[in-house]
């Protein structure tokens, strides 16, 4: 039988260990996969996930399921990821997966010419750069759209504002990485012409 997210909190509420076992199989790499963009840091990603998911376990008694549940998994996501923004500045590096790449960039990349590959690699580089560089919220909220495809809603629950507030993060962001990729599409076709 298949449980629901909602049942299988009210077992783990009981002490059922495999219904929890079966949530953290079910949620876990979507939570990983988007503290690891968030922190840049596959080690403080690990321990970030795992802080989510025993915070999850805990709060097991007093969830209320007026959310998907991988909702209020982001939101305790996004609190412990804003505290450790304030706890230290966080360095950032390339994005890496367990491969090293993004598997659909390695695909489309393959089909390209050396060349092209390089300024398509340089052009993610400067993206991720650029996202990094952003505010906490604002890059939390277009990790959440543009990695997690998450709604406007469920954003909007995960950061504790409304739509609207929602929809001007984002649009920020997105001004801002627009601006910055004229920048450096600029610089970038000055550079080949030299």
């Amino acid at each position: 039988m298949e449980y629901s997210d909602s049942e299988l909190m009210a077992m783990t509420a009981k002490g059922d260990d495999g219904a929890y076992g079966l949530l953290v199989q079910r949620h876990y790499q979507a939570i990983y996969g988007a503290a690891l963009k968030m922190l840049k840091d596959k080690f403080l990603a690990e321990e970030i996930t795992q802080k989510v998911f025993l915070q999850a376990y805990r709060a097991a008694g007093r969830y209320e399921p007026r959310a998907k549940l991988r909702t209020w998994l982001y939101t305790i996501l996004r609190r412990l990821v804003l505290n450790q923004f304030r706890k230290k500045e966080i360095q950032s590096s390339p994005l890496v997966t367990e491969n090293g790449e993004d598997k659909d960039i390695a695909t489309y990349q393959s089909a390209m010419s050396p060349l092209d590959q390089l300024v398509k690699q340089e052009q993610m580089e400067w993206i991720e750069k650029i996202i990094d560089g952003l505010p906490p919220r604002q890059r939390l909220a277009v990790i959440l759209k543009s990695y997690e495809d998450l709604s406007y809603d469920e954003i909007a629950r995960i950061l504790g504002v409304s739509i609207p507030a929602t929809k001007s993060l984002l649009f920020r962001a997105r001004e801002t990485l627009r601006v910055a990729f004229q920048k450096w599409e600029a610089s970038s076709s000055s550079n080949r012409k030299d």
